[in-house]
């Protein structure tokens, strides 16, 4: 497989369709080698239109979701970042190089194992990698300038959206089955947030993702 080719039109066919038109963002693209964080069993497919398996039955995000929250986000340099749901650490990377630093959280410990590996095997210093329960935030290092849930939740927890600094931004995929709707949300002042619909999709919730409450009858 000519791995270049196939980065290439990834981002060609995959990513710039889907409204990623930020150059920094497709450039990122070739800078984070995400072969190098997909396991080696699929690696082949590092670069194809899917959500590749990872260990604990989860799934890297579809290379053009990745790269649509990271250009809506708009990360800055002297930004903190902070991930729910490590994965394989390839969304933290893409983080880490545009913020000043990025805590991904994890509760899977293979995952945060594996994210662990892959930030250190590819030089990215400014990740760090926690196990634990992130469906609500993490508190113990708030407040945060950027906060991105790489997993679903069927409600946003008011928690998660008072660990934001004011002017900061979330992104999370917020809804249940079929259709989800990945959201920024922008804290605007102490009381007010104001909610983007950017495009519509399905992820796997957060493990102990907060729930709708249920009517009762």
């Amino acid at each position: 497989m000519n791995i270049e080719q196939a980065r290439f039109n990834m981002i060609e066919q995959q990513i710039r369709p889907w409204d990623v038109l930020d150059q920094d963002v497709l450039n990122l693209l070739s800078v984070v080698k995400r072969e190098n964080f997909v396991p080696a069993a699929y690696r082949d497919i590092a670069f194809a239109d899917l959500e590749v398996p990872l260990p604990a039955g989860e799934h890297m995000l579809f290379p053009r979701v990745e790269a649509r929250v990271l250009q809506e986000l708009a990360v800055k340099r002297n930004e903190t970042v902070l991930e729910i749901g490590a994965g394989s650490g390839f969304m933290a990377a893409l983080l880490a190089h545009r913020g000043r630093h990025v805590l991904t959280v994890d509760i899977k410990p293979d995952l945060a194992e594996l994210a662990k590996r892959n930030l250190a095997e590819n030089g990215v210093t400014n990740a760090e990698v926690a196990l634990g329960d992130g469906a609500r935030g993490w508190p113990a290092a708030a407040p945060y300038d950027v906060i991105c849930v790489s997993g679903g939740l069927p409600v946003l927890p008011q928690e998660m959206l008072e660990q934001l600094k004011i002017g900061g931004r979330l992104a999370a995929f917020v809804g249940t089955a079929p259709v989800m709707k990945a959201q920024i949300i922008t804290r605007i002042d102490e009381k007010q947030f104001r909610v983007a619909d950017v495009f519509e999709t399905y992820v796997e919730p957060l493990v102990n993702a907060v729930q709708p409450p249920r009517f009762k009858f």
